[in-house]
């Protein structure tokens, strides 16, 4: 018997420019989203939309950080 074992793709998308500017493949952990923030972290970025799940609270300052699945970014496979 298989364990299941799920891949998430943190992207890091430009609403305006409307392009991809960074992405990190592992899993839905802090440890992960951190890797993501790192990859950020020499960009001039003035804000953060996010869903609420509770990782990004660890590494997103609150006064750069939206939390909302209004302006999240959906994309389509």
């Amino acid at each position: 018997m298989f364990k299941k074992r799920y891949l998430w793709i943190w992207i890091a998308v430009d609403r305006l420019g409307k392009r991809f500017i960074a992405f990190v493949c592992g899993g839905r952990s802090t440890k992960t989203g951190l890797k993501s923030w790192n990859s950020l972290k020499n960009k001039e970025i003035s804000w953060f939309c996010t869903d609420h799940w509770h990782s990004y609270a660890e590494f997103i300052l609150p006064e750069k950080h939206i939390k909302t699945k209004a302006e999240t970014f959906a994309i389509g496979l």
